[in-house]
């Protein structure tokens, strides 16, 4: 499971069929770096529902 921006969607499909892992991620808003430490807790916020589903679906 990982977390990534929206940019590097392509990237990390790519490098986890390259490496054989079904890999389960989710993608947040870009970009991260700037952000304020409110600005990540609302982006977090917002991506929690998808993280639980990611990591709680059936193999």
């Amino acid at each position: 499971m990982f977390v990534a921006s929206g940019p590097f969607e392509d990237a990390a499909e790519v490098q986890a069929r390259a490496l054989g892992l079904p890999v389960r991620s989710v993608f947040v808003e870009h970009p991260i770096q700037d952000r304020t430490d409110e600005e990540m807790s609302a982006l977090a916020d917002d991506a929690v529902n998808a993280l639980v589903a990611a990591l709680t679906l059936a193999s």
